[in-house]
């Protein structure tokens, strides 16, 4: 979960971006909460009587899911270069060709010029994190 592309002579890092584990659970918390209501809100809509119970399956499902992940997502970490951004599984977005950066939730949206779409999950300070990034962009860096 962590930048494997090999850096070109010169090019150099000036920034990583590591995943939180606190933003992890945060944004799990909330997942958790509106799949509770969300269920309670489908079984009280058909007419259930136990309504209860769609709070403890949104829940389960959503504790299932974040304990299975938390190893693997609270590893991820993306590097900027003073060229590219970095990421992990062979991700690679020159400065040149971002587009938009935007927040979601604790994550860092990136946008090519071509559309693709990049994540940089459960940072502890998206704002900052966007905004280092806007200044690499801004900086007339390749």
């Amino acid at each position: 979960m962590t930048p494997t592309i090999a850096l070109p002579p010169g090019e150099k890092v000036i920034a990583s971006f590591h995943a939180d584990k606190a933003a992890y659970w945060r944004d799990h918390a909330w997942i958790a909460a509106a799949a509770m209501a969300a269920g309670m809100a489908i079984l009280w809509a058909v007419g259930n009587p136990h309504v209860w119970t769609g709070a403890v399956g949104g829940l389960a499902a959503v504790a299932v899911r974040a304990f299975y992940l938390a190893s693997d997502e609270v590893r991820g970490r993306w590097d900027l270069t003073d060229r590219r951004l970095l990421g992990p599984q062979g991700r690679a977005v020159r400065l040149g060709e971002i587009a938009k950066v935007r927040t979601l939730g604790s994550a860092v949206q990136i946008v090519t010029h071509t559309g693709d779409k990049h994540l940089l999950k459960y940072q502890a300070d998206r704002d900052a994190t966007k905004a280092r990034i806007e200044r690499a962009i801004a900086g007339g860096t390749r």
